[in-house]
């Protein structure tokens, strides 16, 4: 009797061991899948991520960005050629579904500049893309700033309502580029004419020079070869003296 008791005491040990043994490697591997979910990409793999992330960008294919995005990659990541954001990238081709998700991101930057100090609201004013401007504007992105503004863009591409929204933002309508280059020269360059005749009805100032030519917004026009637009300048300027 007493050597079954201990046989079965000594089955109950070994049943035991195994059992911890079990429990033990199951804990094991479940403790080196959540380690392995949360290790650091590693940076080739992050490489690989941002390749796929401008792809998608330019084709404005937000689905394969939101698992890019979920891995952690960084929605402010900077493509190598000009230095652009994804945002930056997809303002510039019109991918307004990955434009959407990106500004939903909580770690997304709207001052984020590329190469040449292109913001997002820049390239919207730009492109002429209003929703775009109205939602960043939302969001907080700044009108005015050093250099280059949205305002010089808005100009450039003729982009007349843009204009007068940034305008009733507070847009500092003689906002001066690196070289001195005001919104009235950038439009009067481009043959702009209706965004020529908006800042002067606003108040824009004609008689300034930039730093590089140190000419006017009319000798601009004249230099790109726009004499109507030169001409509408300078009776502006005119009417201007008369009525004073």
């Amino acid at each position: 009797m007493r050597t079954g008791l201990r046989d079965l005491a000594r089955r109950l040990r070994k049943l035991r061991t195994r059992l911890r043994n079990r429990i033990a490697l199951r804990l094991g591997i479940a403790t080196v899948a959540v380690a392995s979910a949360f290790a650091p990409v590693p940076a080739a793999a992050q490489a690989d991520d941002a390749v796929y992330f401008f792809r998608a960008a330019q084709v404005n294919d937000a689905g394969r960005i939101k698992p890019l995005l979920a891995r952690g990659l960084d929605p402010n990541v900077r493509e190598p050629e000009r230095g652009e954001t994804g945002m930056i990238v997809a303002l510039r081709h019109d991918a307004m579904d990955v434009f959407a998700l990106l500004l939903a991101q909580p770690k997304i930057d709207l001052e984020a500049q590329a190469g040449n100090g292109n913001t997002a609201l820049m390239m919207a004013a730009f492109k002429n893309n209003m929703a775009a401007v109205k939602a960043l504007l939302a969001k907080g992105a700044q009108v005015n700033r050093p250099g280059w503004t949205a305002l010089h863009y808005a100009a450039a591409a003729g982009a007349l309502d843009i204009m007068r929204l940034l305008l009733d933002q507070h847009a500092y309508i003689d906002a001066e580029s690196p070289t001195k280059v005001t919104p009235l020269m950038l439009a009067a360059r481009e043959g702009q004419e209706e965004a020529v005749k908006l800042l002067l009805r606003e108040g824009a100032d004609a008689s300034l020079r930039d730093a590089g030519f140190h000419i006017d917004a009319a000798e601009f026009a004249e230099r790109a070869e726009k004499p109507w637009i030169a001409k509408a300048i300078r009776q502006h300027v005119a009417e201007q003296v008369m009525s004073r």
